[in-house]
C-alpha cells in the first residue's frame, strides 16, 4: 500500500471525507501560495495529515508501505502513550499496543518509557529510541535507555539493545539514526542532556558495544544566552512561582552523510551545525580529545530542531524560528524552502522513496512549562510535506 493509499494526500486531505479547505482549516490557516524569506519565494506546504495525537508528536517515521508512526515523549509523565501509528483519519492509536506502552520499571526492557524519535532501516524494520525516562527528567530508569527494533510485520518487539553503557544520570536521549549496510551495523543517538552538557553516543548494532562521544564538547552543549522566538514569542520556562529561564539543550538534532562517513548534528540551543566523522566514535584506540580534534564547525544554521539528509549531501534544516524548512548545500548555501503557518515548532523529517519530504508541527512551545502552566496546544496536529529533487540518503 503506497502513501496515496494511506490517504496522505497532497493539498490537506487529512481527515476522512474532509475537503481541502476543512482539512486546511483543522489545523490552523491553510498556506499562502508562497512566503519571501531571504530575497526568495519559499514553497508553500502541504497538510499530509492532521494527528490526533494525546500530546506533542515529535517524533515522525513513515515505512515503506506508507504506514505512519508518530513519537510523543513523555514530557511530565502524564502523557498516556508514547508510540502511536497515525491511522489514515488523522486517529492515533498505542503501537505496539497500549501494555507496551505502559512504563514499567520492572520490566524495563519490555515496555516504552519515553520514544522521541524513531527511524526504518532499510529491511522496514522500525527502530526506536527509548530515553528511559517516564517524567521526562530525573535518572534514567535503570535498563530503561534502549534501542528497540519492532517487526511491523508481526507488530512486535523483535530485539532490545541497552544504551546503559552510554549514558549519564543527567541524559535526555534526543534523536537517532542507523546505519545498516553491507559490513556496517551502527546507530547514532544525541544526548540532549537535562543541563548544559550533551554527547554522541555510537552503538554497534551487531555486538551492542556502546561508546559515549563528546560529552561536555562545545559541539554538544546547550548555548548560554540562547533565545528561541517561535510564533512571534521568546521561548522560556515558566515553572511555578520562579521567574522565566532560558530553556537547555545539547546535541538533538542529527542526521548522516548517504555514505555514513559523516555525522551531522547541532545542539537545540545554539545556532550552529557541526560535523564529525563517524569511523573513528566505536574505535576504543581512539581518544575522545582525538575524536574532538576532528569536529567542524560548518557554521550558522539558525535555531533548529530535527535534520536530516538526501542523498546529494544535503543537510534539511528545522528552522522552528521561522516555521520554515532550509536546505543546506554541501559548499554551505543554505536556502528557504519551504515555509508555512501551520508548522509549529518543526520537529522531525522523513523523506520516502517519491521525493516528499515530510516534517512534523509539535506545537511544543505552546506546552505548559513554556506558557505558566496552560496547555495552549491546538490538535490536531499537522504533518506537511514538500516536495525535493532528490532520493532519501
Amino acid at each position: 500500500m503506497d502513501l496515496a493509499r494511506r490517504h496522505l494526500l497532497a493539498g490537506g486531505l487529512a481527515a476522512a471525507g474532509l475537503p481541502r479547505a476543512a482539512a486546511a482549516d483543522a489545523v490552523g490557516s491553510p498556506a499562502p501560495g508562497g512566503h519571501a524569506v531571504a530575497g526568495r519565494t519559499a514553497d508553500a506546504m502541504e497538510l499530509a495529515l492532521a494527528v490526533h495525537a494525546p500530546s506533542s508528536p515529535t517524533g515522525l517515521a513513515i515505512s515503506r508501505t506508507g504506514r505512519v508512526f508518530v513519537m510523543m515523549p513523555r514530557f511530565t509523565g502524564k502523557e498516556p502513550i508514547t508510540l502511536g501509528e497515525a491511522l489514515p483519519d488523522g486517529a492515533v492509536k498505542a503501537y505496539p499496543d497500549a501494555a507496551t506502552n505502559r512504563p514499567d520499571p520492572g520490566r524495563p526492557q519490555a515496555t516504552l518509557f519515553h520514544v522521541p524519535n524513531g527511524v526504518f532501516a532499510p529491511d522496514d524494520t522500525l527502530w526506536l529510541l527509548d530515553a528511559g525516562i517516564p517524567e521526562g527528567k530525573g535518572p534514567p530508569v535503570p535498563g530503561g535507555a534502549k534501542l528497540v527494533q519492532v517487526d511491523l510485520s508481526e507488530n512486535r518487539i523483535r530485539r532490545v539493545i541497552p544504551l546503559e553503557a552510554g549514558i549519564a544520570p543527567t541524559s535526555s536521549l534526543n534523536d537517532l539514526r542507523v546505519d545498516i549496510r553491507a559490513g556496517r551495523q551502527r546507530a547514532y543517538v544525541t544526548d540532549q542532556g537535562q543541563g548544559e552538557d550533551g554527547a554522541i553516543l555510537a552503538v554497534d548494532l551487531a555486538t551492542g558495544q556502546v561508546a559515549r562521544r563528546l560529552a561536555g564538547h562545545a559541539s554538544t552543549k546547550s548555548q548560554k544566552g540562547v533565545v528561541k522566538f517561535v510564533e512571534g514569542r521568546p521561548v522560556m520556562q515558566t515553572l511555578g512561582d520562579a521567574p522565566p529561564q532560558f530553556p537547555k539543550g545539547g546535541a538533538n538534532g542529527i542526521a548522516l552523510s548517504p555514505d555514513g562517513a559523516r555525522l551531522y548534528y547541532a545542539p537545540l540551543m545554539g545556532r550552529r551545525l557541526y560535523a564529525v566523522d563517524t569511523g573513528n566514535l566505536l574505535d576504543p584506540a581512539v581518544s575522545d580529545a582525538a575524536v574532538a580534534a576532528r569536529v567542524q564547525d560548518l557554521g550558522e544554521k539558525g535555531l533548529t530542531g530535527g535534520l536530516t539528509t538526501d542523498a546529494r549531501d544535503r543537510v534539511y534544516l528545522s528552522l522552528q524560528e521561522h516555521n520554515a524548512v532550509g536546505r543546506r548545500d554541501p559548499d554551505g548555501t543554505i536556502t528557504v524552502i519551504a515555509a508555512d503557518p501551520r508548522l509549529i515548532w518543526a520537529d522531525t523529517f522523513w523523506i520516502t522513496a517519491d521525493r516528499w519530504l515530510y516534517v512534523s508541527a509539535s506545537q511544543v512551545n505552546r506546552r505548559p512549562e513554556f506558557n505558566h502552566g496552560r496547555d495552549l496546544t491546538e490538535p490536531p496536529y499537522a504533518i506537511l510535506r514538500v516536495r525535493i529533487d532528490a532520493d532519501p540518503a
